[in-house]
């Protein structure tokens, strides 16, 4: 089974959301998406001061295989992307949980991370697929 940190929370869909000390919530794909996805060839980025909703679509990842759209875990403002993905979007196969983070936003509610998968719960999940 691919790494999954413990700090994270995950959905079904594959992403993963980090709330840092500061409430500023980070977003990408799993290790585990990636590894299906092969390799990735183009990110989509969200506009910085989009609001967008729970589990809507917000990116679109493409690789040599497909191209597979990216839900936000939560809702909220996206606040940043990760621009560094324009010109090597390889960062998302390289580094899901550190480079190659897709974007940043902050959280409506953070009671909304509760619905989450935890890191054992997600294992789970890639292991029934």
């Amino acid at each position: 089974m691919s790494n999954i940190p413990d700090d994270f929370h995950y959905t079904s869909t594959h992403e993963w959301i980090r709330v840092d000390d500061n409430g500023v919530a980070t977003v990408g794909i799993s290790a585990h998406a990636q590894e299906a996805l092969g390799d990735i060839v183009f990110v989509e980025l969200p506009e910085p001061g989009t609001e967008i909703e729970a589990r809507g679509e917000v990116a679109v990842v493409e690789s040599v295989k497909a191209a597979s759209d990216i839900y936000s875990p939560v809702g909220g403002e996206i606040t940043e992307v990760n621009e560094a993905l324009i010109d090597n979007p390889q960062l998302v196969n390289t580094a899901p949980y550190d480079d190659g983070w897709i974007y940043r936003m902050t959280v409506n509610d953070e009671k909304d991370l509760d619905e989450l998968l935890n890191a054992e719960a997600y294992a789970e999940h890639c292991a029934d697929e």
